[in-house]
């Protein structure tokens, strides 16, 4: 029994006016939430898919379009050879990719500051680029064959941070996706060469961006 009756009658009262959402506004409601759920925790088939994590421009995430990631996944596959192992830093589109492509036929592993990715389980390394050599026991050096980086800032310092980064996984290797105004630096750093093929984002950025490699690559040539 209530013992404020008068505050009971209005909140009677009250429920009866509240609007009530018809089956299919509720049916649509209840798709949009699990809409966000998948966002947040994808899995199953889709969650190799490039973009069913969103980008978080607060993070500088830009992902690539879906023939770009094809590409460079192409392209690491062939450079790593068979039974290659393949370190994507900062670069997961390239990653999921890959996984898409291959499911559990290659080793790849992804370096990544944003730990939704973690969802990939033990092929998820954390990875901060101001702490470049700040990684786990179980990643050893130079034991990659290629590796795939796409520093998150147009800056000298993030490639030089990142740059350490790469020397100490690969075992040669190097296929680093960066802005044309970095070209300098980036030869100076990790003696790469900017390759013909041109990268494409999902959304369009303003900077000119490329790729560079320190081998030659399938890049160089119209496919």
């Amino acid at each position: 029994m209530c013992q404020w009756s008068t505050v009971c009658e209005m909140s009677d009262s009250e429920d009866d006016d509240i609007p009530q959402l018809s089956s299919h506004a509720l049916a649509a409601l209840q798709e949009f939430y699990a809409e966000q759920k998948q966002s947040l925790n994808p899995g199953g088939d889709d969650k190799y898919n490039v973009g069913v994590i969103e980008e978080n421009w607060q993070l500088s995430q830009f992902w690539y379009s879906q023939d770009t990631a094809l590409r460079l996944a192409q392209e690491a596959i062939a450079a790593a050879g068979e039974g290659g192992r393949i370190a994507c830093v900062s670069a997961p589109s390239v990653y999921q990719k890959l996984r898409e492509l291959h499911g559990g036929d290659i080793s790849v592993y992804i370096f990544e500051y944003d730990k939704r990715f973690a969802i990939y389980g033990e092929e998820f390394v954390f990875y901060d680029y101001n702490s470049p050599l700040d990684l786990p026991g179980r990643v050893a050096e130079h034991s990659f064959d290629i590796v795939v980086a796409d520093p998150p800032y147009l800056s000298e310092e993030c490639l030089r941070k990142t740059s350490q980064t790469i020397r100490f996984l690969t075992r040669g290797k190097v296929l680093l996706c960066t802005g044309a105004i970095m070209e300098e630096q980036a030869a100076q750093l990790l003696g790469v060469k900017m390759c013909k093929f041109i990268p494409e984002h999902s959304r369009n950025l303003a900077n000119d961006f490329r790729c560079y490699t320190n081998y030659d690559s399938g890049l160089d040539y119209e496919t």
